[in-house]
């Protein structure tokens, strides 16, 4: 009972605790509210001039409020942006932890795979050797049951795993406890294995016996049941997969869905709260109070739905790992069952030929056997036939001999018949001497039996003969087996060794064309991914093509009308201005009027006998209101346009304001992106470089790596081959293997050919879908250029539009003024009709007063109506000042919600620009990568075309190609307008898409925005004319009753009847009075609710159907999320939408009432005349009831008041952290404005240095026009020498090259013949004037190879060191000298050449235009740093000062704990008092019904021994509470302490590792782009002298064109230059040329091993050479293809960047996770070592209780036994005598001893008993219940047994779950961990405690040890005297086990 109570109580005193603390706060709350309420019925003054300051004075409060709750505003958006940055370290540490799990995982798997295939190595050894044992048991004839058993090995599962979707942390723990297990069976399969070895080296020993069929049979259908079993095993795993399939396509399909919803929801939210924003604008500024608190909610609510997204993205990303795990184990399980089923079968085929075998030996011994037993029975008969005779004695001995030899030729057969032979000769001694005597008795009846056994003797004589035929033709069959098993045991060998040179061959191709496939899948998907963009890209430009003209047409239009817009509504303007001077003044006249008139009615009240004038003064006050009506009504009227003018006017202006804005962001966003992409094309290009290098590296790597493998499979094939030799089973099962997979892998290889041929196709495809792409690209570059010069109009009319705008906002800041000076006025107007109604009122009441006598009424019920009266009217009162404030707060929450939806709104739009530019850098990054590769594409191109060039003149050298330059010229001017068209592009076609759109929507909303308008107005207009007419109705109604009465009054035939009406016209004329006070004020809330439903319906209407999307996505987010804080705004969500509901019903009531009391002012008047005078009892008792309806109505009402003052304040505290955010977020906003005017600056001083480069190139270009003219005109020259020097060109060749390379000779020219003795001569003097001019030769070289020296290094600076390039430099020159034999070629090449030096000037322009752009870019980083570290100190004070304030909070929140903790104890004390009270009334209770009886001094004892016991409950119960109090502070300040180091270490490790960051990024940054800068400048400098030392030469060249040997030399000179300048262009292409050559080698190779055709080929070698070189170039063009690929790789490895930072909360969850595991165990530790010692101190408190308490006796017990025995019959008294004695401890020997003494009388047994004062013992009183004590019929024992079995039973109070004993959610684990080891030690306690007291019996023992509860072991004392743990479930009811039952005790105790 103690402690169900004592549980309930900690429960009650926590509930109870927090209560009180929000009581405390709420009291406060109340008492400011009535003082609220007080100063508002004070502030109820008369007059206008009070009231107007007194509006004055809310007006400025309400600006500081408004001013104070900005400031708040900017505190939020600070904290937002803190938050942000705080999240974005954690995803860093995130990240961190998840590849250090994910390391782990990999690890723990490679363990799991080892393990797995050592088991299964295990298990092939154990069953092999399982079978050797089987086969060697069958021929012993034993075989163990055990091997049924062990042949199967189960193969592990992980379907159990099927059900935990755990994350990585779970993973982990799974893949240790694998391990564990694996290792446990390997161990366990090792032993078997050796159990099996020995007994197989047993069975060998043994030999071999028979077999029997019974165990063969029982194999045969093990092996079935194993292949049933491994069936069903496979279709479980097939059934696994499937579901795990399907369950992964549903949640992915699910969650899918969900995002693509909720992101419908929220752009429809958006655009719903755009026109929120809009429309709201007017009243934003009176509102802002109560709208922040709601803020907080929106935030949190979308905080919260955002961490829900990512963990459900994370979940899933686990879940995804998590069965991608299970279908790869699932596999592997699949395959290992395959194994068993082949081995199975294998197994079943030995066993079959085992059994045949088997057979055919046991047919061998039977038939050896019935040989044996026939000549054992001729043997005998012989040696009884000897005794007959001596002849025939002698004929015995002769075929005895016989029989000895056949018996010794048999003997080898079978050796146990010679043991029986000893046996028969001894047989035959014995008989010889026995038979002697009776030989002649005997002699016929041996002859006749000599006879038969020599017939028989013939007979197996002739068995044996036909038995030896046939051993003979079975050794001959076993050696012909014999044979045939050595013959297939050399065929299986050779197809052994030819299975493993086609297994080495099949890996090698297998490994090869899996690379390749990779390969071209990557091609593949990238090339696809190419075609999707070009696609999207072309469809987007033609989309933005036609929208563009559209757009510019439209934004003229729009342009004309917003200016004719504008004038109007300046029209207008003025206009209202002239109206609202006219509405002053009338104002003003209207006033005078009512002062005249109030002037009036003070004269005329003073006037109050003259009736006929105050009926004229009442009709023209009458006319007077009907006229102040008409003019207020056509005020409000007039109000209504100007307000719809304004909302009209401004929608306009901030429409023209986001227009405007749009245009400076696009502008801004498009200057950022041509900056970023000049920036970002250099560092792609240099990275792909390095990943080319890295990639080669990789080859040679996986080269090596390829043969170090096949070393290892030639190894493990020679293991695999001297294996098999062993067993010829396993050969025959690995060739069936081998077999199999090699048809496997024929069918993979025909499967990749297929895919490398579709790969071939798609890829010329999409060559032909970018050749038309090029052409489209160019059209648009055009239409760009048209777009920049509309935007740049568009902009000057921003500039006026903006003007206007200035001017606009300021008249309508005016208007403003006028429309709140017009509100007060109206406010006035209605306070002074209120006062006219009372003068009204006051005078018909004088009226009255005056027409009648002074009545005589009863003075106390007079009294107690008008105090009723009195009540009525102040409840209503209060109840309508209630009224009022909830709707006031009603509107605070709306206008709350407005202003979170605004900052939403906010939030969003600055995210969305943010997306946006990132988007459109990633685009711009994508199209400079694409047009640098389509530049690398036509180099290559040129190259190819090179190549082709030296081929066909290798073959045909008369045929002069000039085609190919100008295709060259072409293709470079190609790909430059394919770049300025995509840049120009690219930028442009956003920014007008985004223009078109946002005109479209603002023209809808203007649409809108006029139906609206329209509509409300019409409303507006009608409900006025309703209002009026209604009130001028119940006017005229109320005067048409005032007539009545007054009639009747002064008519005379009612004088008798006069005092009553009187009477009753007093107490009317109050209720009336009331009635109209009452009606006016709801008149008024009536206007006032019109008004503010006007305002509201626009806002309403809109927004009904996002308001249910809100509440649908609250009510997701809510079940989803387990945290308090959004429990409680649900909370306080319903309670409000119930006050609602509750309002609106009271609102019903009150109006119903109002309807009853007009319909009681009605019935009175005409029940007036028949009723007699006096009031009736039912009216008062009416009123009595009413007046407490209402007081329970205002009670209500101000419970719900304040728990809406305590949501409203909530709603306050969370706006401020808006605020915060919000600051924030304006600061970034402002730092992303500075840079971008940075930006902006740096983009015009690139363009400035773009036009300076421009001009430059001009020049340039017109400086190499000129040197191709001079090679032209030398090219001219050089023929006509050509003419003379036909004989001569080798000569001239050879020359020319000895002097021009270095180290390359050729023959000396042959000798001349005669004739030509005179072209010698002529060649002497060119000789001459060559070596002259030689040493000019050998300058322009020098020159020339600086130039080329300088390209070499520009084009080094990109790749950052090639190596490897000097021998392919040789090759080249090689292949050089060789082109050079012949100059026709030379002269076709120097065209193409020419322009090849056009394209190295345009790469030298555009790398130093690079060169500035990164010099620029360095200063933006620079700047940004700076920034950067500005950012990061207020960001470190920033969390100072939230450091401080948690440590405050933190501080606040221990108190209000150790408050609350107070409050719980306290509470407990008074529920224990108020238990202990209650026993004590129990205790009183029996007392009393004791007292009847006569039985006082018993009781007495036992409330003694209740109290003290009470005593002692409450110092536990004390001792225990305050040990709980300190444990639980303890705690509180440990878990704070460590959660403050915790933050404290990441952010330290956070902030040390961004400094790090920045700090190498800088240097690395700075280093970088100095050297790049030094080594332009040095280039420059060395082009500028190459280019002026050129010019000179070309000069000095031009004069000296005359002499052709100085043409000729010349021309090599330039060939040497342009050579030269072409081989390192062409670097890449020979590394990538000769990459592929390796490739080739190796394929050749494989080609030869798999099909062996080169043989074929090897005489088309020539022709395939071509084919070849064809195959190299498309080679190279694959190769740069994959270099495209790997750049797309990069982009979409950066998208994977952006996932992976999703997945690294999982792995911070799991730390948290971890953290709390180990938090909770280290509490668990302590709690149990509290609760241990508890248990010591308790166990030696009862034990002490228990030795007292031993040997004592109940007294009450004793008397009833007493008393029992005289109440039974006689002979069923020996049977109490015997129940005593087994209570006193008597044994059964002396009890018959003393009754068999004592049969005659009781006497000396009583007085014995009696008498033994000294050894009686105390017992403790247990009183019968009152129902037992009359039943005489039944035996004493059986009253007894049901009188224990009562007592025994304690009656438990039913079960009720405690607060206190509930875990919290998140400590479920730790729940069940800490309620097992307390059961333990109850249990443990309570056998200590039994063993203890191993003497006692339960009837001498106390209650609570008398009756054992669970067992009689584990009684360990009361329920008080236990400690009440959280260990303990003291909620439930504890269950007495049937066998150890009080009614089954006293069984035993009676059968003894």
């Amino acid at each position: 009972m103690a402690s169900w109570l004592g549980g309930l109580g900690s429960g009650l005193g926590q509930s109870l605790g927090q209560v009180g603390g929000s009581l405390s706060s709420l009291t406060g709350q109340i008492s400011s509210f009535t003082k609220d309420i007080l100063l508002e019925g004070a502030e109820e003054v008369g007059d206008a001039a009070t009231e107007l300051h007194m509006s004055n004075s809310r007006l400025r409060e309400i600006e500081s409020i408004n001013a104070a709750q900005k400031f708040e505003n900017e505190r939020l958006k600070k904290v937002c942006s803190d938050l942000e940055e705080k999240h974005e370290a954690a995803e860093l540490q995130v990240k961190q932890l998840s590849i250090e799990y994910r390391n782990q995982l990999q690890q723990k798997e490679v363990e799991i795979s080892h393990l797995k295939a050592r088991q299964n190595a295990l298990q092939e050894q154990l069953q092999k050797v399982q079978m050797a044992a089987q086969s060697a048991q069958l021929r012993a004839g034993v075989l163990p049951p055990a091997t049924t058993s062990a042949t199967y090995v189960p193969v592990v599962r992980h379907s159990s795993e099927f059900e935990g979707d755990d994350m990585d942390f779970g993973d982990i723990i799974w893949s240790q406890q694998e391990i564990n297990r694996l290792s446990n069976e390997v161990s366990t399969l090792e032993s078997e294995v050796d159990h099996w070895k020995q007994i197989a080296l047993s069975s060998k020993v043994q030999g071999t016996s028979d077999a029997e069929q019974s165990e063969i049979c029982k194999l045969q259908n093990t092996v079935k049941e194993l292949k049933q079993h491994l069936s069903q095993e496979i279709d479980e795993h097939q059934h696994e997969l499937s579901v795990l399939q399907d369950a992964h396509r549903q949640k992915l399909v699910e969650i899918s869905r969900r995002h693509r919803e909720e992101l419908s929801e929220y752009e429809e939210r958006i655009e719903e709260l755009e026109n929120q924003l809009q429309q709201g604008g007017v009243s934003a500024d009176a509102m802002d109070d109560f709208k922040i608190s709601e803020q907080k909610k929106n935030a949190q609510s979308l905080e919260g739905g955002k961490v829900e997204e990512l963990q459900v993205v994370k979940d899933l990303e686990d879940e995804i790992g998590v069965l991608s795990h299970k279908l790869s184990a699932a596999k592997e399980e699949n395959k290992i069952l395959l194994k068993e089923q082949e081995l199975a079968k294998v197994e079943k085929i030995q066993i079959m030929q085992e059994y045949e075998n088997l057979k055919s030996d046991f047919s061998m011994l039977q038939s050896s056997v019935a040989e044996q037993d026939a000549l054992q029975k001729e043997q005998e008969k012989k040696l009884q036939s000897k005794t007959l005779l001596p002849e025939d004695v002698v004929r015995l001995q002769q075929a005895l001999l016989e029989a000895e030899n056949e018996i010794a030729r048999l003997s080898s057969l079978n050796q146990g018949i010679e043991k029986e032979l000893a046996s028969a000769q001894h047989k035959n001694e014995n008989i010889l001497s026995a038979y002697t005597e009776d030989q002649n008795s005997e002699l016929s009846q041996l002859r006749q039996d000599l006879e038969r056994k020599e017939r028989e003797l013939n007979e197996s004589i002739a068995e044996r003969e036909t038995l030896i035929a046939e051993l003979e033709e079975l050794d001959k069959q076993n050696q012909e087996a014999t044979q045939h098993m050595i013959t297939l045991k050399e065929q299986l060998s050779k197809q052994h060794t030819e299975a493993d040179s086609i297994i080495k061959q099949l890996k090698s191709d297998i490994d090869f064309e899996r690379k390749k496939v990779s390969e071209l899948e990557i091609e593949k998907m990238e090339t696809t991914k190419e075609l999707d963009s070009q696609k999207e890209k072309l469809s987007k430009c033609s989309y933005a093509f036609n929208d563009l003209h559209i757009s510019k047409q439209q934004l003229q239009d729009n342009i004309k009308d917003l200016q004719e817009q504008l004038r109007k509504s300046q029209d207008c303007n003025l206009h209202n201005e002239k109206e609202i001077r006219d509405l002053q003044q009338r104002l003003k006249e209207r006033e005078e009027e009512l002062s005249v008139s109030l002037s009036k009615l003070t004269e005329r009240s003073n006037q109050e006998s003259n009736y006929t004038c105050q009926d004229l003064i009442l009709k023209e006050r009458e006319v007077e209101i009907s006229k102040l009506q008409n003019d207020i009504s056509e005020n409000k009227q007039l109000n209504e346009d100007l307000e719809k003018s304004l909302s009209d006017l401004r929608t306009e202006n901030g429409k023209l304001i986001a227009a405007t804005e749009e245009l400076k962001q696009e502008l801004s966003d498009a200057i950022s992106e041509k900056n970023k992409v000049y920036l970002e094309k250099d560092t792609v290009v240099e990275a792909l470089k390095m990943e080319k290098r890295q990639l080669e590296t990789e080859l040679n790597l996986t080269e090596k790596r390829l043969l170090e493998q096949a070393h290892k499979y030639k190894q493990t094939i020679e293991e695999l081959s001297n294996a098999r030799s062993m067993d010829t089973t396993a050969l025959q099962l690995e060739h069936e293997r081998l077999v199999k997979l090699n048809q496997e892998k024929d069918f993979k290889i025909a499967e990749l050919k297929r895919s490398i041929e579709q790969m071939e196709i798609d890829h010329q495809e999409t060559k032909e879908m970018l050749t038309t792409s090029l052409g489209g690209q160019k059209q648009l570059t055009e239409l760009i250029k048209e777009k920049e010069v509309f935007i740049e109009k568009f902009k000057n009319q921003a500039l006026q539009v903006k003007q206007e705008l200035e001017e606009y906002i300021k008249v309508s800041k005016k208007q403003d003024v006028l429309k709140q000076n017009l509100e007060e006025k109206d406010r006035s107007l209605a306070v002074m009709k209120e006062e006219n109604n009372h003068l009204k009122e006051e005078i018909e009441r004088l009226k009255d007063q005056q027409s009648r006598s002074t009545p005589v009424v009863e003075p106390k019920t007079l009294d107690i109506i008008i105090e009723l009266e009195s009540e009525v009217t102040q409840l209503k009162v209060i109840k309508s000042n209630l009224e009022e404030e909830i709707e006031v707060h009603k509107k605070t929450i709306e206008d709350q919600n407005q202003t979170t939806v605004q900052l939403q709104q906010s939030l969003q739009e600055q995210r969305k620009e943010i997306d946006e530019s990132k988007f459109q850098c990633e685009q711009m990054n994508v199209t400079h990568e694409r047009l640098s590769l389509e530049k690398d594409e036509e180099i290559k191109n040129l190259q190819k075309t090179i190549e082709q060039i030296k081929t066909q003149l290798h073959k045909e050298r008369q045929i002069i190609q000039t085609d190919s330059s100008d295709l060259f010229q072409e293709t470079k001017v190609q790909t430059l307008n394919g770049e300025n068209g995509n840049e120009k592009h690219d930028l442009s076609k956003a920014e007008i898409e985004r223009l078109v759109e946002g005109i479209k929507e603002r023209e809808m909303e203007i649409k809108l925005l006029n139906e609206k308008n329209v509509s409300l107005s019409q409303q507006i207009d009608q409900l006025s004319k309703d209002e009026v007419g209604k009130l001028t109705r119940i006017i005229q109604e109320k005067d048409l009753e005032i007539q009545a009465l007054n009639a009747r009054v002064s008519s005379a035939s009612y004088r008798q009847d006069v005092l009553c009406l009187q009477q009753q016209l007093q107490a009317y004329v109050i209720e009336r009075e009331q009635v109209l006070a009452v009606l006016s004020e709801k008149t008024r809330e009536n206007s006032q609710l019109k008004t503010e439903y006007r305002n509201i319906m626009d806002m309403v209407a809109a927004k009904e159907a996002a308001l249910v999307r809100l509440q649908e996505e609250n009510q997701k987010l809510s079940n989803r999320s387990e945290n308090s804080s959004q429990d409680m705004s649900r909370e306080t969500i319903q309670n409000l939408s119930r006050i609602i509901r509750e309002k609106d019903i009271e609102i019903d009531a009150l109006s119903q009432k109002c309807q009853t009391l007009l319909t009681v002012l009605q019935t009175s008047s005409t029940g007036a005349d028949n009723g007699s005078g006096g009031v009736n009892s039912n009216q008062f008792e009416e009123l009595l009831q009413e007046r407490d309806k209402l007081k329970q109505q205002v009670k209500k009402m101000e419970e719900w008041k304040q728990q809406v003052i305590t949501t409203v304040q909530n709603m306050q505290h969370e706006s401020a952290h808006l605020q915060e955010e919000l600051h924030k977020l304006q600061a970034q906003i402002s730092v992303e404005s500075d840079s971008n005017s940075q930006l902006q600056v740096d983009y015009n001083g690139l363009i400035q240095s773009y036009e300076q480069n421009e001009k430059k190139l001009k020049s340039f270009s017109q400086e190499l026009a000129q040197v191709q003219h001079s090679i032209g005109q030398l090219h001219n020259t050089k023929d006509l020498l050509l003419s003379k020097l036909d004989l001569v060109t080798p000569s001239v060749a050879a020359t020319s090259t000895i002097s021009q390379l270095s180290g390359v000779q050729y023959r000396a020219p042959e000798v001349l013949s005669d004739e030509s003795k005179l072209l010698q001569k002529e060649l002497e003097q060119l000789k001459k004037t060559l070596e002259e001019k030689d040493s000019t030769i050998r300058t322009l070289q020098e020159n020339n190879q600086r130039l080329s020296d300088s390209v070499a290094t520009a084009s080094e600076i990109e790749r950052k060191s090639q190596e490897g390039t000097e021998s392919e430099m040789r090759q080249i020159k090689e292949k050089h000298d060789v082109l050079q034999k012949s100059l026709r070629e030379k002269d076709i090449l120097i065209k193409s050449k020419s322009d090849q030096l056009l394209s190295v000037s345009e790469n030298l322009s555009n790398k130093e235009n690079e060169n500035e752009l990164l010099k620029q870019a360095v200063t933006n980083l620079k700047e940004r740093n700076l920034i950067l570290e500005m950012d990061i100190r207020k960001l470190k004070e920033e969390n100072e000062n939230i450091v401080a304030s948690c440590r405050e909070k933190e501080t606040e929140f221990r108190a209000l704990q150790e408050t609350n903790m107070q409050f719980s104890m306290m509470l407990k004390e008074k529920e224990f008092e108020s238990h202990t009270m209650k026993e004590k009334a129990l205790a009183f209770e029996k007392l009393l019904k004791e007292k009847e009886q006569g039985k006082t001094g018993e009781l007495n004892q036992l409330l003694h021994e209740v109290k003290s016991m009470q005593e002692k409950a409450v110092t536990f119960q004390q001792e225990r509470d305050q040990v709980m109090v300190a444990l639980k502070q303890k705690q509180m300040e440990s878990s704070a302490l460590q959660s403050e180091i915790q933050h404290l270490r990441e952010k330290e490790q956070r902030l040390n590792q961004e400094l790090e960051r920045l700090r190498n990024h800088l240097l690395e940054m700075e280093d970088s782009y100095t050297r790049e800068a030094l080594a332009a400048e040095d280039r420059e400098v060395k082009l500028r002298k190459k280019v002026l030392i050129l010019e000179e030469k070309l000069l000095s060249s031009s004069t000296a064109v005359e002499n052709a040997s100085h043409q000729a030399s010349l021309q090599v000179e330039s060939l040497q230059e342009q050579l030269n300048l072409v081989s390192k262009q062409r670097d890449e292409t020979v590394l990538q040329l000769t990459i592929s050559q390796d490739q080739v080698k190796q394929y050749a190779l494989s080609l030869a091993n798999l099909q062996m055709v080169l043989e074929q080929f090897q005489q088309e070698e020539k022709a395939m050479y071509s084919a070849e070189l064809e195959k190299h170039q498309k080679q190279t063009a694959e190769w740069r293809k994959k270099a495209e690929n790997l750049e797309e790789k990069v982009v979409s490895l950066q998208e994977s960047l952006g996932e992976a930072n999703a997945a690294l909360d999982a792995a911070s969850r799991l730390t948290e996770q971890l953290d709390i595991k180990e938090e909770q165990i280290e509490e668990l530790k302590k709690e149990g070592e509290i609760r241990r010692e508890m248990l010591e101190d308790v166990q030696n408190k009862l034990m002490n209780f228990m030795n007292s308490t031993e040997g004592k006796v109940d007294k009450v017990l004793m008397r009833n036994l007493f008393v029992g025995h005289f109440h039974t019959p006689k002979n069923k008294r020996p049977e109490v005598l015997r129940l005593m004695g087994s209570i006193l401890g008597i044994k059964k020997e002396e009890l018959d001893q003393l009754l068999s003494e004592d049969r005659r009388g009781v006497t000396r047994w009583v007085t014995g008993w009696l008498g033994g004062g000294a050894g009686s013992k105390s017992v403790p009183n247990t009183p019968l219940r009152p129902t037992h004590q009359n039943i005489f019929n039944s035996s004493f024992s059986e009253l007894f047994v049901q009188f224990l079995e009562t007592e025994s039973c304690p009656s438990l109070p039913p079960p009720k779950l405690s607060v206190h004993d509930m875990k919290p959610l998140g400590a479920a684990g730790t729940g069940k961990t800490s309620s097992t080891p307390s059961n333990s030690q109850m249990q443990d306690s309570a056998v200590s405690g039994a063993s203890r007291r191993p003497d006692t019996s339960p009837f001498l023992a106390p209650r609570s040890a008398a009756v054992p509860l669970i067992t009689p072991a584990s009684s360990s004392g009361h329920l008080l005297m236990k400690p009440i743990s959280d260990a303990l479930p003291t909620f439930t009811p504890l269950p007495v086990s049937p066998d150890a039952s009080a009614g089954a005790v006293l069984k035993d105790l009676l059968k003894q």
